[in-house]
């Protein structure tokens, strides 16, 4: 018992403090889940790609991330937005969400890096109509020269389950994370709720350490798994999808991490949890 104390303890004593800077977190409008089989009019969705980025907020004069804290892109990055709020994804391609974050993190922006990302605007917050008329909105405003670092992202939509299924598939393939359903008919929401869909190979979801198991074998010395609560308050572990760096150096009690899972148990707790990456766009 001793001993685990003083795992615990080094472990602890080892992790780098966290610089916040944040202020108010931006009413932004969250995901929920769709699974394959939900009984859901797709006709009533716009669906487009879900970029693996940094979550992006403009207010109109200044770049914030979900969590509200300011983002240090150089000035040029900026230049020529207009002067009305956007939602978007911080993006530098696909697969490279740790070049984005990395970006996006630091508070003395690099250039070059900078060069390689675009804010993907998906909505327009402050308009006030539905989606349909957000969207008509977004395509007007884009319709007139845009700097070249903002992106309008592509909205369709499709004709069956399948096909919604075979677009999946196709944009995983191709490097992608998957799709976004936005119900054409809905107004902006500062909350999560099923006017805005992600659709992904495996479920993902969010939860705060809490603290650490000590690892066995040869992780002695290490985390074994991450203890974890999500904002339910339900806690459990999470030992699988670290390597040995998270080991030695893990997430700080307090952070947001992101896992995979497989569905969830009769006691509602996920299945199969898989650690993936700190959520380094909340506070």
């Amino acid at each position: 018992m001793l001993r685990r104390f003083r795992i615990a303890m080094f472990l602890i004593g080892a992790l780098p403090a966290l610089a916040v800077h944040a202020a108010d977190p931006p009413p932004l409008m969250l995901a929920d889940v769709y699974h394959v089989g939900d009984a859901i009019d797709l006709s009533a969705y716009w669906v487009s790609e879900k970029f693996d980025g940094v979550r992006g907020y403009w207010d109109g004069r200044r770049l914030w991330t979900r969590g509200g804290t300011p983002v240090s892109a150089p000035a040029w990055f900026t230049t020529g937005w207009p002067a009305v709020p956007l939602d978007g994804e911080l993006w530098a391609g696909r697969g490279r969400f740790e070049q984005a974050s990395s970006t996006v993190r630091s508070e003395t922006p690099d250039d070059a890096a900078w060069r390689q990302m675009h804010l993907m605007v998906f909505d327009l917050p402050a308009h006030g109509g539905s989606f349909d008329t957000r969207l008509a909105a977004l395509r007007a405003l884009f319709s007139s020269a845009m700097p070249a670092t903002l992106r309008l992202v592509e909205q369709t939509h499709v004709a069956s389950p399948a096909a919604l299924l075979a677009r999946r598939d196709a944009i995983v393939a191709a490097g992608g994370e998957g799709l976004v359903l936005h119900r054409g008919a809905s107004f902006y929401r500062a909350e999560r709720n099923d006017d805005l869909l992600k659709f992904k190979p495996h479920d993902d979801a969010e939860a705060r350490v809490v603290g650490y198991t000590p690892g066995k074998g040869k992780y002695t010395g290490m985390v074994g798994a991450l203890e974890v609560e999500r904002a339910d308050g339900l806690r459990f572990r999470i030992g699988s999808g670290l390597s040995d760096a998270d080991r030695r150096t893990p997430p700080p009690v307090g952070t947001t991490i992101t896992y995979t899972y497989n569905g969830l148990t009769a006691n509602g707790v996920p299945r199969f949890a898989r650690y993936l990456r700190v959520r380094t766009d909340l506070p």
